[in-house]
């Protein structure tokens, strides 16, 4: 089987450098919204067997535009949202490393070891994305392909457990908005990463926007 692992269009919190988690239901920008349809417009003539994604506005935004008329296969997987950034939700990047710069650090440093206060961890997503990645894939034949659209931190978190990296690698690549991580094998357990980020939809080849990680 292939599987689409996608990450949803920008939105004005993502320019803003603002913490995005759960709390706030962020649409996509007029930017977010033209780079799900450059994803729907790469996606095109592809057969696509089932799509999953994050009930959260800008994932589902993405994956309805990407998919256009087959919007209706779409199907929405609360266990899929978000990593919580808790009390962090709704405030500035900047503003955080001012208050509490030794977290921050922590965060950006030794990602495993953190527990964002009143959110998650990265530990805390795995576990509860990883059953809803089994599940969107159970049953797909080897001919089918799977879209699942989700999050920079759910993404993140799928992809080390894919490559059998310890969450201390999670900020290790980038998750451009809208790229598409292309996986092949036969089962959730059995995936082999053929393509990382790609947002060849977006951009050339060096001309990729670095996202800012939160």
């Amino acid at each position: 089987m292939r599987v689409l692992l996608a990450r949803h269009g920008e939105t004005q919190w993502n320019v803003e450098g603002r913490h995005q988690g759960q709390t706030f239901d962020i649409p996509l920008s007029e930017v977010g919204r033209a780079q799900a349809a450059a994803l729907g417009r790469r996606l095109e003539g592809l057969r696509i067997a089932r799509a999953v994604a994050s009930p959260l506005l800008r994932a589902r935004q993405t994956a309805e535009i990407a998919l256009g008329g087959r919007a209706p296969m779409l199907t929405l997987d609360p266990r899929l949202v978000e990593i919580s950034h808790g009390d962090w939700e709704g405030r500035l990047a900047a503003e955080i490393q001012a208050e509490q710069p030794d977290l921050r650090r922590a965060w950006r440093e030794t990602p495993h070891l953190v527990t964002l206060p009143g959110g998650e961890s990265f530990r805390d997503v795995e576990e509860r994305a990883w059953p809803a990645f089994e599940e969107a894939l159970r049953g797909a034949g080897p001919e089918d392909c799977v879209l699942i659209v989700t999050h920079d931190g759910v993404n993140r978190a799928l992809l080390a457990r894919i490559l059998g990296l310890d969450l201390s690698r999670v900020w290790g690549f980038r998750q451009a908005a809208t790229c598409l991580n292309l996986l092949e094998g036969t089962d959730a357990g059995h995936l082999q990463l053929v393509r990382l980020n790609d947002a060849a939809h977006l951009y050339d080849l060096f001309g990729e926007t670095v996202h800012r990680k939160l």
